[in-house]
This record gives C-alpha cells, structure tokens and sequence, in this order.
C-alpha cells in the first residue's frame, strides 16, 4: 500500500500559513509528498525546499486569480497536485491544517483497514477550528464538523468547488469510512494585520475587490455563540509558532444574532435527541 500526500501554498509567507508545519505533519505518514507552488509574491517555494526531504516533489504552476471564480481557483490547483500522486490512498492537507503524531496510528490503521473494502472510496477526519487564539475554538454550526482528507487514487475523484472536500466528476458524494483522527485547522488564527492581507486576498477569489474597504478594517469577532476554551493538546509541531503568539483575544460565547440562535437550537436539538439535523454532509459515511 503506496501512499501518497499533497498539498498547495501560495504566498504562504506573506499570508502567515502555517504551511511547512502543515506539510512536516504528514511526512511520516506518506511515502512521496506532492506540493503545488502556484506563482508565489514571497518565498514560498524556497521554504518549501528548505523542508529538504526526499519524499517531497515540488510543481510549479501559473496562478490566474483576478477573475472570481466562486473559489474553484482553490480545487483547480488541489487536482493539479493530485494529478502527480503515484500512490493507493492520496492524504490531502491545506496551508493551515495540521494533524497531529498522536492519531499518526488511528489514520495508518484506516487505511489498512479499509484499503480492501471497494465500498470505500475516501476517510474522515473530525475537525478543530481555532479562532481568534490558538487557546480558543469555534463550534458553532457554521463551522463544519467532519471533511474527507483521503481519498483513494482513482481518476473520477476530484477536489471540488472551493477545495473543502472531494466528489466523483459527476458530482455524486463518495463513500467514507471514519476515521476518529482530527484535523487542527489554523485558518483563523494570525496576527490581525496578516488575517486581513490574507482575507482581503481570499475573498477577491469570490467577489473580486468589492469587500477590500471592509476587509481592511477586519477585527476577530470576540462575541459570538459556539467560542470555547481549547484545553486539549496541540499538535507538536505548532509548539514554537504558538510560543510565537503576542496578541490577547478575549472572547464572549454569547447569542448576538438570529442566525447564532438557530445554531444554539440546533445544538440544544442534538443535546436532547442525540441527533444533528440538517447537517451538511459532502459525502456518503458508511457504517460498519
């Protein structure tokens, strides 16, 4: 069982990704790493070098962003590098997620596991969304749960519309098999003057330079529903990035708008009934 990582960062120095963490997370899990420097502003593609391992394949590939494109640019490029990978499972990370050595065996275990059943076509991961802090997360509803970061290597599967998760070309949900292992995603915790370069830059992608004047005054919500205390342990390959932490966000869990409400009812829902409604699912979880 071959298998193989790929990933793809652009500017990722000037946007503050914690993407070498990102891709040094899943080096011992794959046997090649496939990552995608689109034309980069900053040097990106040197400190992916840098990283110096053999298991890593580097492309280069040109970057038409100007025109919105409803983020399809984000699985453009994903497929571009997942085009390249040689292996049976493909383990897919973005710029900002991270997994952690200590589900390094839940995930080999999956793959195992389920590298027989031709029922599955991809793996689960949980999710932990940070926000504001590297001491705090957002769970509220709007923040989704559980995405598929492996997929097995067929020509019909494809990273899709804003490069979240992966579908047949015909775009029907495949067929997973969770895998208990969790995905740290770090997207919203930077510096505020990074988190607003990087917005501004990720939301021409959908509405062109129509939210810049607002982006620019872009502040990390500190009253909102679902902000909790992080009191698990991060992965340890982010231990000197948060060393690196020299800004205070202090947050609020509290109800400040009709849509948080609904997401508080829908939490109450699942409390009393054991069940989440309404969930979006991007794929098809096969029990066993």
């Amino acid at each position: 069982m071959k298998v193989s990582g790929f990933t793809f960062v652009r500017n990722g120095i000037k946007f503050d990704y914690p993407f070498r963490e990102s891709i040094l997370s899943i080096l011992p899990l794959v046997d090649e790493m496939i990552v995608n420097v689109p034309d980069s502003e900053d040097e990106t593609l040197k400190a992916v070098k840098d990283i110096n391992s053999p298991k890593i394949r580097i492309i280069q590939t040109n970057w038409n962003g100007d025109v919105p494109s409803g983020g399809k640019i984000l699985s453009h490029h994903t497929n571009l590098a997942l085009k390249e990978c040689s292996g049976d499972w493909c383990l897919y990370i973005q710029a900002d997620e991270i997994i952690s050595e200590q589900d390094h065996c839940k995930i080999k275990e999956a793959m195992e596991e389920n590298f027989a059943d031709k029922r599955i076509d991809g793996l689960l991961f949980d999710y932990v969304h940070f926000y504001g802090s590297y001491d705090c997360v957002a769970a509220a509803r709007n923040w989704y749960r559980r995405e598929v970061r492996i997929i097995r290597n067929r020509k019909d599967i494809v990273s899709f519309a804003d490069a979240q998760g992966f579908r047949y070309k015909d775009d029907s949900k495949i067929p997973v098999a969770y895998t208990g292992a969790k995905i740290y995603h770090y997207g919203w915790v930077r510096p505020i003057e990074s988190m607003r370069t990087k917005t501004i830059a990720m939301d021409r992608l959908w509405h062109g330079t129509k939210k810049d004047e607002e982006n620019k005054d872009l502040e990390y919500k500190s009253t909102q529903y679902g902000l909790k205390k992080f009191k698990a342990k991060h992965p340890e390959i982010m231990k000197d990035r948060i060393k690196k932490q020299d800004w205070v966000f202090n947050y609020n869990s509290k109800i400040s708008s009709y849509r948080e409400f609904r997401y508080w009812t829908s939490d109450l829902l699942e409390k009393t009934t054991g069940l989440r409604f309404f969930e979006y699912k991007g794929y098809k979880l096969i029990k066993k």
